[in-house]
């Protein structure tokens, strides 16, 4: 049996393969971040030859190379031609092979956490550098099989290749004509032969890969030491302009959101700044305008007397310039590059092999990762991916450091084992660090600088201490977590009714002019014996609250009722104070300490 059409099969359908295997993966990260017009007509054509009939397929492509066509007008004093040639086959099956190809790279571009690009250029990585080290290793095992699937697919190419190539015997004729022929004349065992080689070199292509798919999948379970379902453990006032010449860290931008209008203006130095706000209040959009991820509508950003963004002046210096290390939520760490690969990322090219390890193991000891250079991701704990990451971003010596709520994805035994390392690391480091956490204990242990965020807009920028001990705003006290508040009608210089206590106090603090709101935090109120003290007020309790440490008492003064929502004030004790008063008959006697109440407007 003549077996050309076997030789002609293969021989142009892996020409067609390598073919679209470069033009569809540099297709499809192109439409990954096109955003101009026509985006929608551009990939219609592109995939328009999977929607087509074959023929129609084939006609254009015999009107484009024919004779009178624009390329074969140019072929023509060369003597050369495409049509009724096995090139003509490799074509057609190109352009039919070509959609499948582009839509599943795209897809698998598609599929990479944007979060992982955008650390990468952070770390100064090019946009050559993010699509060779990041996005084609990620991608890779979808364009594997969207390989296979093309090859499939120009093997099998019938329509078109008829049209433009014809049926050659020994040239141009392939697997599917020569199917067709065969049964034309009747030869159906030769039909046969031909039908089940085609779906044995299809099949074994696409079972291949599914195979190969899989081993890697299992040979990532199997190295990680954490089985599925198993907890992790892990034991181990802004003025920008004219600052130029001044270190540290000026910001003051405006950006349009849904919803609200973010609108900031702060300065930061050495000291760690803590952002607090509630969800949604602006604060990690303002990190990532820092670190040149978005963009602002306007303003100014300066770092260490280097303009990093100015609308006015048109400077917006991409993120692989701004030197700024930023560890985002989920850590962002690539998951196909070793513990010592992802932390030397962004070390200067220029290095040698040597100073790479040297600096690899000099972050690794930092923190406390000493031989775990050479495991991936999937085989750490999330605290060990914490400090990985951490490691990575103090790798390229950043004159900022951005920290996006780093501890929120792990459990509470986790956290403060970390914040510890975090602040142990913190002390070290002689740049900017600006710190976004919900969590007002991590704010106060981690932040000596804090600055409260509602709606896009900053309501206070403090010390810590006066933040939480003086809050300006009945606002920032709500964010800062006091539990207590009462409206206040101002008696003298230092004495207000708390109406909704239904008491006088006395205060110690300067009463502002629009006094509207008292408060007290629920750890602050105590308990004594004497009822003549200051603030003190005979109270009943109304229903309590345990935790594993501390109880929260909800209190009534003045009178006891039994409806449990009907309360004045929570007050928060060690549980071995609550031994000492849960028995004693009521009422009780609580102290509001005169030092520790604060006086507010709204």
């Amino acid at each position: 049996m003549d077996l050309s059409p076997l030789w002609i099969s293969l021989k142009t359908s892996l020409l067609a393969t390598v073919i679209t295997f470069f033009i569809g993966i540099a297709t499809a990260y192109w439409m990954l971040g096109y955003r101009g017009k026509g985006k929608s007509l551009i990939e219609g054509i592109f995939i328009a030859p999977l929607i087509l009939p074959p023929t129609v397929v084939g006609f254009l492509l015999l009107l484009f190379f024919g004779r009178n066509g624009p390329v074969g007008k140019l072929m023509q004093p060369f003597d050369l031609s495409i049509v009724f040639t096995w090139y003509g086959a490799a074509i057609a099956a190109t352009v039919v092979a070509f959609p499948i190809m582009y839509k599943t790279a795209l897809g698998a571009f598609e599929q990479i956490d944007g979060n992982l690009l955008r650390v990468a250029r952070t770390l100064g990585a090019s946009e050559s550098t993010i699509f060779w080290r990041i996005s084609l290793p990620l991608a890779f095992p979808g364009i594997v099989a969207a390989t296979s699937l093309a090859f499939a697919r120009a093997l099998g190419e019938f329509g078109a290749t008829l049209m433009l190539a014809g049926n050659i015997p020994g040239q141009t004729q392939t697997i599917p004509m020569a199917i067709y022929f065969a049964v034309e004349a009747g030869a159906m065992n030769e039909a046969w032969f031909w039908a089940i080689a085609i779906m044995s070199i299809s099949l074994s292509g696409i079972i291949g890969v599914n195979l190969w798919q899989e081993n890697r999948g299992q040979q990532k379970q199997r190295n990680s030491p954490f089985p599925q379902g198993m907890k992790n453990q892990d034991f181990q006032k802004c003025e920008t302009s004219n600052q130029t010449d001044l270190s540290g860290l000026f910001v003051d931008i405006t950006k349009k959101l849904p919803g609200f209008r973010l609108q900031v203006c702060f300065s930061a130095q050495s000291n760690t700044l803590g952002f607090l706000g509630g969800s949604g209040a602006g604060k990690s959009m303002i990190l990532r305008c820092i670190a040149g991820i978005e963009t602002p509508t306007k303003g100014t950003i300066i770092l260490n007397g280097r303009v990093l963004f100015d609308s006015e002046k048109g400077i917006n210096l991409p993120s692989r310039d701004r030197r700024i290390g930023f560890l985002m939520q989920n850590y962002a760490l690539f998951p196909h590059l070793t513990v010592m690969q992802n932390i030397a990322f962004g070390l200067p090219k220029t290095l040698s092999k040597l100073a790479i390890q040297q600096q690899v193991q000099a972050q690794l000891i930092a923190v406390q990762l000493e031989g775990l250079e050479n495991r991936y991701p999937h085989q750490l704990s999330g605290g060990q991916q914490q400090r990985v990451a951490l490691a990575r971003a103090l790798a390229i010596q950043p004159e900022a450091l951005l920290l996006d709520e780093p501890f929120s994805a792990l459990d509470t035994y986790l956290r403060y084992q970390l914040q510890e390392q975090l602040i142990a690391t913190l002390s070290t480091y002689a740049g900017v660090t600006l710190f976004v956490t919900h969590n007002l204990e991590e704010a106060y242990e981690v932040c000596q600088q804090l600055l409260v965020m509602s709606q896009g807009q900053i309501i206070a920028n403090d010390d810590k201490q006066n933040i939480f001990d003086h809050p300006n705003s009945y606002t920032v006290a709500q964010l800062t977590g006091c539990k207590n508040f009462s409206p206040v009608k101002v008696i003298s210089s230092n004495q207000v009714q708390a109406l909704d206590w239904d008491c006088t106090l006395k205060v110690t603090e300067p009463l502002p002019q629009s006094a509207v709101y008292i408060g007290i935090r629920a750890h602050h109120l105590s308990f004594t014996s004497d009822p003549n003290a200051e603030n003190t007020f005979p109270c009943w309790l109304v229903r309590k609250r345990e935790t594993p440490h501390r109880m929260t008492l909800y209190l009534r003064l003045h009178n006891a009722k039994n409806k449990s929502h009907d309360y004045h004030l929570q007050a928060e004790v060690f549980k071995e104070k609550w031994v000492n008063i849960k028995d004693k008959p009521f009422p009780w006697y609580v102290r509001l300490d005169m030092n520790k109440l604060f006086v507010m407007p709204e």
